[in-house]
C-alpha cells in the first residue's frame, strides 16, 4: 500500500545512511543513526513496502562502453505521449523514462550491448512506435559521476563519517566475469539480500557467492544503491542540462559538477552539447540559481538545452508513480541484444 505523507527525519535519516552503505545490517546503522536495529529494521521494511525507497543492483559505470549508453530525447504526436511512455517502460534496454518539458516529450536512459544494437533500438525500436514522430540521441562518452552516488543531507558531518565505508569509488579495467554477473543480476529487484539466501538462490556456497559479490562491489563493477521516492523526500524538481564545454575543460567542469550537492549524474557525450548534467532541487526557483552559479565557476560553459521532469515513469528497471514511489520492478537487461523490429 503506498501512503502519501512526507517522510519523517528517522526515515530521512535511514535513507541517507543507506546511500552510505547499502548493504550495512542494522547493528552498524544503530549508533551514528541512534536508534536500535529493530527499530532500523521496521523502519526499511516499511519504507521498501510503500515504496519510499529501495535498493537496487547495477552494473558500474566502467562497464560500459562507448556508445552503448545513451539518453535519449523523443517527440510523440499529440496525445500519443502516455501511451509511448508506457510501453517504453516495460523494455528491458530503457532503464528510465521521463515526461519531460521542452522540444520533446520524454527522456529515456538506454543501455544496450554495443553500438551498433544502439542504432538498432533508437531506429527500430523508438523510430517505429506508433506516435513517435522524431528522436534525438546523445551518446555517453564518459559517465563522470552516476546516480548512485547522490546523497541527501538528513546526517550531519559526524554521522557521515562514521557510516562512510572505506575503499569506496575503486574502479578495475575489464567487464565482470560471467560468475560476478549471476549474482548482481539476483540483487537488481533487491540489493540487500542476504548471501546465504542469494547462494540458495544461485544454487552456490554462500563464501563463493560472498566472494564473487564482494569482487564486483569492491571493484566497482557493480553498484549496489539507495533509492528513494524524490517528492516525498523534498527533492520535488528533477532537471536535465545539456552543456556545451571547451573540450580542454570537459574533464575539469565535469568534476566540478560531480562535487554538487543538487547533481545526480553527469556524462560527457558526442555532441554540440558535449556535457550532461541532471540534477535535484528543492524547488522550480533553485533551477536558476543552480545556473547561476554553474556560469560563476565554469564561466566557459554554455547551457544549450534543459528540461525539467513532469513525472518520472521508470527509475533504474522501478516503475514509479505520480510522487515517485515504487510501484514494480521490470528487468533490466542492457546486454540482451536488441531485435529488429516488424
Amino acid at each position: 500500500m503506498h501512503g502519501t505523507a512526507t517522510l519523517d527525519e528517522l526515515d530521512l535519516a535511514l535513507i541517507n545512511a543507506l546511500q552510505f552503505d547499502p548493504r550495512a545490517p542494522w547493528s552498524r546503522l544503530a549508533g551514528p543513526l541512534g536508534a536500535d536495529p529493530a527499530t532500523l529494521s521496521r523502519r526499511w521494511a516499511r519504507l521498501r513496502e510503500s515504496g519510499n525507497a529501495w535498493v537496487p543492483c547495477c552494473p558500474g559505470a566502467s562497464q560500459v562502453e562507448y556508445g552503448a549508453f545513451a539518453l535519449v530525447q523523443v517527440a510523440c504526436a499529440p496525445g500519443a505521449w502516455e501511451e509511448a511512455a508506457g510501453r517504453l517502460a516495460r523494455d528491458v534496454h530503457a532503464l528510465s523514462v521521463e515526461i519531460v518539458t521542452g522540444t520533446y516529450d520524454l527522456l529515456v536512459t538506454v543501455a544496450t550491448p554495443n553500438l551498433p544494437m544502439m542504432g538498432r533500438y533508437v531506429l527500430s525500436r523508438l523510430g517505429r512506435m506508433p506516435g513517435v514522430t522524431a528522436t534525438r540521441t546523445h551518446l555517453a562518452r564518459r559517465i563522470h559521476r552516476e546516480a548512485g552516488r547522490w546523497r541527501m543531507d538528513a546526517l550531519d558531518q559526524h554521522q557521515q563519517r562514521d557510516l562512510r565505508r572505506s575503499g569506496g569509488d575503486r574502479t578495475a579495467p575489464g567487464p565482470a566475469s560471467v560468475e560476478e554477473r549471476r549474482p548482481v543480476t539476483a540483487l537488481a529487484a533487491g540489493g540487500r539480500l542476504f548471501c546465504a539466501r542469494l547462494g540458495e538462490l544461485l544454487d552456490r556456497p554462500e563464501s563463493t557467492v560472498r566472494r564473487l559479490l564482494a569482487a564486483a562491489l569492491g571493484s566497482g563493477r557493480a553498484v549496489v544503491r539507495c533509492e528513494t521516492a524524490h517528492l516525498p523526500a523534498g527533492w520535488r524538481v528533477t532537471a536535465t542540462l545539456w552543456l556545451a564545454v571547451p573540450p580542454a575543460e570537459l574533464e575539469s567542469t565535469a568534476d566540478g559538477l560531480a562535487a554538487t550537492r543538487e547533481t545526480r549524474m553527469v556524462c560527457s557525450t558526442a555532441g554540440e552539447g558535449n556535457l550532461l548534467a541532471q540534477i535535484w532541487l528543492h524547488g522550480l526557483s533553485d533551477l536558476s540559481r543552480y545556473e547561476a552559479q554553474l556560469a560563476r565557476r565554469f564561466p566557459a560553459a554554455r547551457v544549450l538545452d534543459r528540461c525539467t521532469t513532469f513525472t518520472g515513469v521508470k527509475r533504474m528497471g522501478r516503475l514509479l508513480d505520480a510522487e515517485g514511489r515504487s510501484v514494480e520492478y521490470v528487468a533490466m537487461e542492457p546486454g540482451r541484444p536488441v531485435p529488429v523490429e516488424g
